[in-house]
């Protein structure tokens, strides 16, 4: 009689794999497609997603300790820098002439960041390829879609509710990109590592923009570049995102005789970086506390800031946190740049990318808090990390190998 199987079924278990695969489709699949037509989808989806990947570790407890994360956590350099960052920020209320809408602010910062350390405690420890394989087929999704709307002229247009979404959603698929090469290199599936990097470069341009088209240049050449040279790179990465975040309001001195030069002198990045100038020059005691949150987006309206002042992360670091906070930001993204990878070196080039992809968005247009952007760079870390956790496998043995112990196992036994 055939022997009743001992296995048993766990219910609880099987609901809590099925709420995790659900809670990847939607992060991986269903995110970078509605990007492309939906403007918070970021801001709407990342949430949920955290949530059902919360009551799966709940279920199965499948997650690292949370105890010993959370001390590591507190005692990384980049954290401690970064917690400054928050202190400074909230510090600033005190002088910013704007503070409603500053503590609002704040307020989207601190749950961003609670968000993705949520995300992070609530990731499990081994992470399945299943899972994982959907990260590439949703930004091949994405691709697609976004090159079809381009195709079809599809962008919305100015003062529409979803105004600007084809650009979020490009943004988005610039960051998830590279965690999606670096999983399927990890794979040894090269090929479709290729395809999915060249739908994106499509995408891009079919209706180009300067800015996503040279943060995907540059993320594409820190990645060449740590290909080649694996400690290079690392370090061409993080001290070059380092000094410029550092030394920003050196920058306009000597960028502006070279824009004059090539643009000409009544060029638009020309008087921007002459704005930039003059911010610096006429108070430069408020290089040290900043002027405070929130102040350089709103101090346009009132005429604080030169209307023609930089958009960017760099002028707006300075501008609102001083030197304690812009010092204390490029540590923190010195030091974050330096670990990325270390546990897994396979996928180091693509978190190289990674970063100088996000840090050219941030300096070429994005700024430094808007919700849309941090909900973006929270979802591109917490993808890294879910990669990062699967790669636990060794190298599979060979064929041959398998095969002679198969065959001489029997003989060696009857020998014995």
């Amino acid at each position: 009689m055939p022997r009743a199987s001992t296995q048993t079924i766990d219910p609880a278990l099987d609901a809590a794999a099925l709420l995790r695969r659900v809670g990847f489709f939607g992060l991986f699949v269903v995110l970078p497609v509605l990007a492309q037509v939906a403007r918070r989808a970021a801001v709407i989806l990342a949430p949920i997603a955290v949530v059902l990947l919360l009551i799966a570790s709940g279920i199965d407890r499948r997650q690292r300790p949370t105890l010993p994360a959370i001390r590591r956590l507190l005692t990384a350099p980049a954290f401690l820098a970064g917690s400054l960052v928050v202190l400074w920020s909230a510090l600033s209320l005190a002088w910013t002439p704007f503070l409603g809408p500053a503590g609002e602010r704040l307020a989207n910062l601190v749950a961003t960041i609670g968000l993705g350390l949520a995300a992070y405690l609530a990731l499990p420890d081994r992470m399945r390829s299943a899972n994982l394989y959907l990260l590439p087929l949703g930004v091949t999704a994405g691709a697609i879609v976004a090159i079809a709307l381009g195709i079809s002229g599809a962008r919305m247009a100015p003062g529409m509710e979803d105004d600007g979404a084809l650009d979020r959603g490009l943004i988005l698929l610039i960051l998830l990109v590279w965690p999606a090469l670096a999983w399927l290199r990890s794979r040894r599936r090269d090929r479709e590592a290729l395809v999915v990097a060249l739908l994106v470069a499509v995408a891009l341009t079919v209706q180009p923009d300067a800015t996503q088209i040279a943060a995907l240049a540059i993320g594409a050449l820190a990645y060449a570049l740590t290909s080649l040279r694996l400690k290079a790179g690392v370090a061409a990465t993080a001290l070059t995102a380092a000094i410029l975040l550092a030394a920003a309001p050196i920058l306009p001195f000597l960028a502006r005789p070279i824009a004059s030069a090539v643009l000409g002198p009544v060029s638009p990045a020309a008087l921007s970086l002459k704005s930039w100038q003059k911010v610096v020059t006429t108070e430069p005691v408020r290089l040290v506390t900043g002027h405070g949150l929130e102040t350089a987006l709103r101090g346009r309206v009132v005429g604080l800031v030169p209307a023609n002042a930089p958009t960017t992360a760099l002028f707006e670091f300075w501008y609102e946190l001083g030197i304690v906070g812009a010092l204390a930001a490029a540590f923190a993204l010195y030091a974050s740049i330096r670990r990325a990878g270390r546990d897994a070196p396979a996928l180091v080039p693509g978190a190289m990318a990674c970063f100088a992809s996000a840090f050219a968005v941030a300096c070429l247009g994005v700024g430094l808090t808007t919700v849309w952007w941090l909900a973006t760079l929270a979802i591109a870390v917490m993808v890294f990390v879910t990669v990062e956790r699967g790669q636990f496998r060794t190298s599979r043995p060979k064929v041959a190998r398998l095969r002679r112990l198969r065959d001489d196992g029997p003989a060696g036994a009857g020998a014995a």
